[in-house]
């Protein structure tokens, strides 16, 4: 009669560890999913970095292919706010409306909306070092592009569109730059 107790007592599973069993399995599947969300957010902020390294190299091209005129360029602050045609316009006007153009993402859209670059991009060029001709030092440029990324970190130290207080806490706030040196032609 033990015997029976005994193998009675044993089978099946009490409701305790199968509410036990389904707790761990909520907690893990809760787990994954703050996974996910935050490997799609690192992923987001890896597609905007690289749309940010294009739209800068394509830049700094521009900037060298017209290198005899840097002052254009730093002339205009900060780049990429609100639309514009560029239509009629050359040289460094129209490199800096196609620059501003790319940095809205004009180059991609999606139902009529500019898709195809960061969130919130702006570009700066500003000069490092003048180009003096006579001492034969190079002119130093820094060119830059600015966005809004999906967390907080540190802030850059790059001031590009820092004035502007477009990305709330500036720890949200982006930033890649190219220093460019400007040639000084035949020094001897």
């Amino acid at each position: 009669m033990m015997r029976r107790y005994l193998i009675k007592r044993n089978c099946g599973s009490s409701m305790i560890e199968v509410l036990v069993t389904i707790v761990i399995l909520v907690i893990g599947l809760l787990g994954l999913a703050g996974l996910q969300m935050k490997t799609q957010a690192i992923e987001m902020e890896s597609y905007q970095r690289t749309q940010a390294m294009v739209i800068l190299n394509d830049m700094v091209n521009r900037f060298q292919a017209n290198r005899n005129t840097p002052d254009d360029y730093i002339a205009s602050g900060t780049v990429g706010g609100t639309a514009q045609a560029c239509g009629g316009l050359t040289g460094a006007a129209l490199d800096l409306c196609e620059w501003g153009n790319m940095l809205r993402g004009a180059s991609e859209t999606a139902g009529g909306n500019n898709v195809g670059a960061m969130i919130g991009a702006r570009g700066c060029i500003t000069e490092i070092q003048a180009r003096d001709t006579a001492a034969c030092t190079p002119g130093v440029y820094e060119i830059t592009v600015t966005w809004q990324g999906m967390f907080k970190t540190v802030a850059p130290n790059n001031t590009c569109a820092k004035a502007l207080n477009l990305y709330g806490d500036d720890t949200q706030r982006r930033a890649i730059s190219l220093r460019v040196s400007n040639g000084t032609g035949s020094c001897t």
